[in-house]
């Protein structure tokens, strides 16, 4: 089965070129220009074991929301994609995700209804990090609720995610992407007992909405 994706998007804001495998092994290709994030991908991709090829630019004049969001929603399209019909899948999965201080519970049911469940705990103060060019770049730690948000709309699952403590805010950070990573790679599974089985007593689940 080849569960595969590509998904491109182009607005006046931004633009978007994504390639997922779900049965990857953690391979990743980063081109875009915020540092954090690419981080943040690369750390989601490993844990989730998915490969994941993005491409993306956008009006970062303005701020990072937009970019932030919109890549959010390119990557919850890919997964949509590469579902397709979801037969043989777990659907649900969970991981509680400990990172030296900080403990990150996520839960998801790809059951094709969007809803966002958002406990982060964040200061809301910028994360600046060093870029190659010497300049400090700071990431605007608000836009990662909007990017679950452009997620979890795209992709059309139901996603809780709780920071159950912690202090560091990159840790924070980066507790969601693991736990979320790993909590989706379990749902994304193929169990080997349901063969071509819808997981749903409805005998279907919703299909993705594109969202403009």
């Amino acid at each position: 089965m080849n569960r595969t994706a590509e998904v491109e998007r182009k607005t006046l804001e931004t633009e978007i070129r994504v390639r997922l495998n779900l049965d990857g092994t953690g391979a990743v290709k980063l081109v875009f220009p915020i540092g954090f994030l690419r981080h943040m991908i690369d750390t989601f991709a490993r844990h989730g074991l998915f490969d994941i090829e993005i491409e993306a630019q956008g009006d970062l004049h303005v701020d990072q929301h937009h970019l932030i969001e919109d890549m959010g929603i390119v990557l919850g399209q890919a997964f949509g994609k590469a579902l397709s019909d979801k037969k043989g899948i777990r659907r649900t999965g969970s991981c509680l995700y400990p990172m030296d201080e900080t403990l990150v519970r996520a839960a998801v049911d790809l059951s094709g209804r969007p809803f966002l469940h958002f406990e982060g705990g964040l200061s809301g103060i910028p994360l600046v990090s060093a870029e190659s060019d010497g300049k400090s770049t700071p990431f605007q730690t608000d836009t990662v609720e909007d990017f679950w948000q452009g997620f979890v709309g795209a992709a059309a699952c139901a996603l809780h995610i709780d920071v159950l403590r912690g202090r560091s805010d990159h840790h924070k950070i980066e507790g969601i992407f693991k736990a979320a990573s790993r909590a989706l790679r379990e749902a994304c599974e193929l169990d080997p007992r349901a063969a071509d089985a819808v997981p749903s007593t409805k005998g279907c689940l919703p299909p993705p909405v594109y969202i403009v």
